[in-house]
């Protein structure tokens, strides 16, 4: 562990608020280090890191500063290194897992560093306990976390290797600059970073005040920039989890009971062993684990554990049940039903993350210690589960975050990572554990199916009032994010004594309109299933809800969809998203018969979206988005093309739940196991034009990772309902069991 030198030896102390830090200081040391290597940590002017952090009455608190919040005593606990090849290094504390972070801050590093981004590398950091609620990816919030941090230590360590020029050449720093990893003097005198480095290192170099650049001064952020690691993905040099490859560590697969958390009471042992490259198999709690010379081995061994199992936790109960089960849950409205009001339900079907790589983990679990290798987002969680699970204290559980194939919030979960380690601790040696595609569908984590009552009441033309009711079956926070709403919950006016559930609804849903008295209320039941938070968590479904209810109350007030929206919402912001959509995407164009245009709107972590989508639904059994325009304001944009990969993830996750992607529960089970089954979008229903602007801005950035999916969700509804004289009211609209379900066992 590094060490800091004492306070009096601080490097730099920056007031600076032009970002919006208001009464944050970032406060950058000089660590003990043979290079230079500069760690930030946070400060506060006159209260503690709360009081800063917590918005004013004015604003509105989301989740994503109810996260920073959380992290903020350890939010500076990062380094930034300059090596002796001149190389910069930044080992982050959050999971990439496709959404291109890693390119985003080695831009944010060449930026403030005057470096090449071949001359910068961020990797990800292990599980790191200290920084307490602070290595979290999720809710839209690494921007917006580390922006600050990351941008000051790279700041001051330009600063330290300007002053190692000046105190080498005797002379002023203020006619010193920096470009291409190289100092140069007025007299053409030039030194290289890696020339500098040590000296930099020195304690007794003088201190030097820089400040981060200014937004107006960016080169490198803000400039369209492909990802860092574009060549290793396509070439196969990646090491996603399922392929590291720790020496000794056997292939290892579970049979799972034939309904969701059950377990096995017995198996057939000895076939199973007796079977060709089979070493050992076991019970664990979660099923029958199969160690192999090979993935084949034990795949087929796998399928031939004939086992007895526990009951499970919802054998009994199919979708149509729980449907019920939601409906009777509803919370009911304030406002009663009169003549002029406008009602309307919704279901919303579970859905399977299904990210492209399949879940996996290696481990390596001995008496004295165990060392795991994951992609995980909740790292420090998991960490503390497996030390609590191997009976062992949390310090000698070491866990590498590796880079995932895909997430989407499965991988907030680290359900595989303490698989393999019950499976290690089994065997008594290391193992390397995959799922099937098979098992993460049907005993995966998946969104939470939910239903939706909403009521509009209407006067004089206007919206008096807007209520939502949302009953959910339960989506489970046991990845950290519980623990971090309840460090915080207590000094937040919104969460009170509010549950997790609650809290994370309350700080992400949020009307844009002004429909007079709104309310948007939640309740979930306790379903012991296995779900968890789907990109958008709430959002999604919530405001895809609405925006379809818009639609409708334009038609009942006569009005059209984008003139109705534009005069109820908020903010001048938020309409110039809308227009510059709707005249981009050129709305109210004749269409075809069977063809329509859709719009929606979304507003959410300080930035929002517009969305036009075109439909192709002359045979409503099979329609087809064949154009989108997308229009979002994040505030400051830091790599316009990563933010566009974003939209248009959003936007393909949109179709496919809105139109064909869902899971059914038959008897305790989802019937779906494979891409096969669970339609997700695929290229043919994908649009070949979509356009994406992004707006300009100076504000702060905002959160885009989750932005995407509400807006699409009630465009593409919209669009089908225009197109084809319908009402759409269960998503996915298009959801036969159009295949023979696999096996169940």
């Amino acid at each position: 562990m590094t060490t800091y030198v004492p306070p009096t030896d601080q490097l730099e102390e920056d007031d600076d608020t032009s970002s919006g830090t208001d009464r944050r200081r970032f406060l950058t040391y000089l660590v003990a280090a043979p290079t230079l290597t500069i760690a930030v940590q946070l400060g506060i002017d006159g209260g503690s890191p709360a009081a800063a952090l917590v918005p004013q009455p004015a604003d509105i608190i989301d989740l994503g500063e109810l996260l920073i919040l959380a992290g903020a005593a350890t939010s500076g606990m990062l380094t930034i290194e300059i090596t002796e090849d001149g190389t910069a290094r930044l080992a982050l504390p959050r999971a990439e897992v496709g959404q291109g972070i890693t390119t985003t801050f080695s831009m944010l590093l060449a930026e403030e560093l005057d470096l090449a981004l071949d001359d910068v590398e961020v990797t990800l950091a292990d599980a790191r306990p200290e920084l307490l609620f602070n290595q979290l990816t999720g809710g839209s919030n690494t921007v917006r976390s580390m922006y600050d941090p990351v941008r000051r230590a790279a700041a001051a360590a330009r600063g330290r290797l300007l002053a190692a020029a000046a105190a080498r050449w005797k002379v002023s720093t203020s006619g010193l600059t920096t470009s291409g990893g190289v100092v140069s003097g007025p007299d053409g005198r030039t030194a290289t970073y890696a020339e500098l480095t040590a000296d930099a290192a020195s304690s007794g170099l003088p201190n030097l005040r820089v400040s981060p650049k200014k937004p107006a001064d960016y080169e490198v952020i803000g400039t369209p920039t492909g990802r860092v690691d574009a060549r290793k993905a396509v070439t196969g040099q990646i090491e996603y989890g399922v392929d590291v490859d720790v020496p000794g560590a056997m292939p290892v697969m579970v049979a799972r009971p034939p309904t969701i958390n059950g377990s096995p009471t017995s198996f057939n042992e000895a076939a199973i062993k007796a079977m060709p490259g089979v070493i050992d198999a076991a019970m664990i709690e979660t099923g029958v684990a199969v160690l192999a010379e090979t993935f084949g081995q034990a795949l087929d061994a796998k399928m031939a554990v004939e086992a007895t199992w526990t009951k499970g936790t919802i054998d009994d109960l199919s979708d149509e049940q729980i449907f019920a089960r939601l409906r009777k849950a509803t919370l009911p409205f304030t406002v009663p039903k009169t003549g002029l009001s406008l009602d309307a339900e919704f279901d919303f079907h579970f859905v399977s993350h299904a990210p492209l790589e399949p879940n996996s983990a290696v481990a390596d679990v001995r008496k004295d210690g165990a060392t795991i290798w994951a992609a995980a987002k909740s790292p420090i969680i998991a960490a503390q589960a497996i030390a609590q699970e191997l009976g062992l204290p949390q310090g000698k559980v070491t866990f590498h975050v590796l880079q995932g194939g895909g997430s989407f919030g499965r991988r907030l979960f680290y359900d595989a990572a303490l698989e393999a380690a019950r499976a290690s601790k089994a065997f008594g040696r290391p193992v390397r554990l995959m799922w099937t595609r098979i098992d993460d569908m049907r005993h995966g984590r998946a969104r939470a199916a939910s239903h939706h009552k909403l009521r509009a009441t209407f006067a004089l033309g206007g919206v008096l009032s807007y209520e939502q009711r949302v009953a959910s079956v339960e989506t489970d926070t046991r990845h950290g994010l519980g623990e971090i709403l309840t460090a915080v919950a207590a000094s937040l006016p919104v969460a009170g004594n509010a549950s997790f559930a609650q809290t994370i609804f309350l700080t992400t849903v949020k009307c844009p309109y002004n429909f007079g008295v709104v309310t948007q209320l939640l309740n979930e039941i306790p379903l012991k299933m296995h779900t968890g938070s789907w990109r958008s968590v709430y959002s999604a479904n919530t405001r895809g809800a609405e925006e379809i209810l818009v639609d409708e109350m334009a038609a009942k007030l006569g009005r059209d969809p984008v003139a109705f929206r534009r005069q109820q919402l908020k903010t001048r912001r938020q309409k110039a998203v809308l227009d510059r959509a709707a005249q981009e995407g050129g709305w109210g164009r004749a269409m075809p018969k069977g063809h329509a245009q859709g719009i929606a709107f979304h507003d959410e972590y300080k930035s929002c979206t517009a969305v036009l989508v075109e439909i192709d639904a002359t045979d409503p059994q099979d329609p087809r988005v064949t154009k989108a325009t997308i229009v979002a304001d994040v505030g400051l944009c830091l790599n316009p093309s990563g933010l566009k990969s974003q939209l248009l993830g959003g936007l393909t996750d949109a179709i496919g739940t809105t139109l064909r992607a869902g899971l059914h529960i038959k008897n305790g089970l989802p019937l779906e196991g494979s891409y096969s089954q669970f339609h997700y979008t695929r290229q043919a229903d994908s649009p070949t034009d979509v356009n994406i602007i992004i707006m300009d801005s100076s504000e702060k950035p905002g959160g885009a990772g989750e932005l995407g999916v509400p807006a699409a969700v009630g465009a593409v509804a919209n669009a089908y309902a225009r197109a084809t004289g319908t009402k759409p009211r269960s998503f996915p609209i298009i959801f036969p069991v159009d295949f023979e379900p696999f096996p169940a066992h």
